[in-house]
């Protein structure tokens, strides 16, 4: 049998542990963001809300997750981005609502 100068125990996972804490982290953006984005769509869609009451109920509701949970600045820019992406296609359907 060929001998080995492993031993048990001895690896450096170093790489391992930050590649899963990276991945938790992005779940748990992504986990969040997809509430955001479907407590928005409830509160249009189906309870009625304005479109804008929605979108800033929905956007403070994810900066204070966002807050709450460690996300950091990245996480409230990324929200407002969202939040601008919003704004804009609510104007863009505004526009070919009055162009139609």
């Amino acid at each position: 049998m060929a001998e080995s100068n492993y031993t048990h125990g001895d690896m450096n996972v170093d790489a391992q542990r930050s590649m899963y804490s990276t991945f938790m982290r992005a779940g748990a953006w992504g986990s969040v963001i997809l509430l955001v984005a479907v407590a928005y769509m409830t509160f249009t869609l189906s309870i009625g809300l304005n479109w804008l009451v929605a979108l800033i109920l929905s956007a403070g509701a994810g900066i204070a997750i966002g807050l709450f949970m460690g996300f950091g600045g990245a996480w409230i820019a990324t929200i407002i981005a969202l939040a601008g992406l919003a704004l804009f296609i609510q104007l863009l359907i505004a526009l070919f609502s009055i162009a139609l």
